[in-house]
């Protein structure tokens, strides 16, 4: 096999790891690479700069390392999810506890948001806590692509409402709207938050790895 046609077949497998894998940066792609052929780092470097280079590949973010302590890693665009996920679950539950049933038109606000709070946002937090976004390069089998994220997540939040109802339907407060809602609510913030602690501490570790 002469040079060129490494250089090609190499080329054809950095391609297909971006469009299958999309990683964010080149230690990741390199990374990848290697662990999917037996190419020596050097030469998947010069793929991936020949790459780029030709315009068919773009790797526009770069290996920064995760802060230590939770409360910084918080306030990145790491964390960007977890707050939105924090904000659209609080106002979903102050738009139906204020927005009355007969007041129209803003009561199809009230079912849209309430229906993606029901039907999305527990089964979204409860399988990242499970599954956290990619952070290592060494148990990609870890991580869900995004179309099994959002499928999954509906499946488990039709599992979980029923089975909330039905503890709650062995409680004082019984199965009404308020409890219903203020338990999906707990449900969601607290699975949410055990994912941003997970994606952290792994990231933790990827950026000890790679010291």
């Amino acid at each position: 096999m002469d040079q060129s046609q490494a250089e090609r077949e190499l080329d054809e497998i950095v391609l297909e790891i971006v469009d299958r894998q999309r990683p964010e940066t080149v230690q990741q792609l390199v990374s990848y690479v290697k662990a999917g052929s037996k190419a020596q780092e050097k030469a998947i470097v010069e793929a991936v700069l020949r790459l780029q280079s030709g315009g068919k590949i773009r790797l526009a973010k770069t290996s920064v390392q995760a802060p230590k302590e939770l409360s910084v890693y918080l306030r990145t665009e790491r964390a960007f999810w977890y707050w939105l996920i924090l904000a659209v679950a609080i106002l979903t539950v102050a738009i139906v506890f204020t927005v009355p049933e007969d007041f129209y038109p803003w009561v199809y606000a009230r079912y849209v948001v309430g229906s993606i709070f029901v039907l999305w946002l527990p089964g979204y937090s409860f399988m990242r806590a499970l599954f956290p976004r990619r952070p290592s390069l060494k148990t990609p089998e870890k991580s869900l692509d995004p179309v099994e994220r959002v499928a999954l997540s509906i499946g488990v939040s039709l599992a979980l409402v029923p089975i909330i109802g039905f503890v709650l339907n062995y409680t004082p407060w019984g199965i009404r709207l308020t409890s219903e809602i203020s338990s999906l609510l707990a449900l969601t913030v607290t699975a949410a938050t055990v994912a941003v602690i997970r994606e952290h501490q792994a990231e933790i570790q990827q950026s000890d790895a790679h010291r």
